[in-house]
């Protein structure tokens, strides 16, 4: 039986549906990044290999496979990323602090950071962002804001500016939105919220950031 941070059961089947599919995105994305390792391998392998091959050819090797696994690993990893909201939720993005990740709400050219994209948190006048939206990161009484799943399969709450929701990474004495809780976003000492740690959403070099599931209205 799945268990919370505290040990208590996880009773949400919609909560646990989400927490078996990032499982398994992070299985996926080990194995993408798994692929990527195998790329870069090869890559310095040829660097190496066939001292009598023209030098020009053996270069152009050489960024071909190296450019192959630039462009292959986004992509994958934002089809794996899809797949966690895809049965009962919408894909908002990564919660992350990189700019440049295509799926990341800091990215304000992507689809996910503009302020512009209806599918944005960013967005002001969007059903995700607005300030009345019950849905919204930004309505301070919203009760179904995006929830945020990292990509080990962890629930951390809800990326909301509720301050008295449980579940809201805006409530203080919350277990998800406490500096002290090892489930928060907001505990720098936390491997979800340390700007080092691999999953966190505070690392601006980030490529597993947790994942923005919102509901429908």
């Amino acid at each position: 039986m799945e268990t919370n941070a505290y040990g208590k059961p996880i009773r949400d089947f919609r909560l646990l549906r989400r927490i078996k599919k990032a499982r398994t995105r992070h299985q996926l994305l080990a194995t993408h990044h798994s692929g990527y390792a195998t790329l870069l391998q090869k890559a310095r392998h040829l660097a190496s290999y066939s001292p009598n091959t023209n030098p020009q050819i053996q270069s152009m090797k050489l960024k071909t496979i190296i450019l192959s696994a630039v462009i292959t690993l986004p992509i994958l990893c934002s089809s794996t990323s899809a797949q966690v909201c895809d049965d009962d939720g919408v894909f908002l993005g990564q919660l992350s602090a990189n700019p440049y990740a295509a799926d990341s709400t800091a990215n304000k050219f992507g689809a996910f950071g503009s302020p512009y994209s209806p599918i944005s948190v960013n967005n002001p006048y969007s059903q995700y962002g607005s300030a009345y939206s019950a849905t919204s990161v930004s309505n301070p009484y919203a009760t179904e804001a995006p929830k945020i799943i990292a990509a080990d399969g962890q629930y951390l709450g809800k990326l909301s500016a509720n301050p008295y929701d449980p579940d809201s990474v805006s409530n203080p004495y919350g277990k998800y939105g406490s500096p002290y809780s090892p489930t928060s976003i907001n505990n720098p000492y936390s491997q979800y919220g340390s700007p080092y740690s691999p999953i966190s959403p505070n690392n601006p070099h980030s490529t597993q950031a947790p994942v923005l599931c919102g509901d429908d209205e």
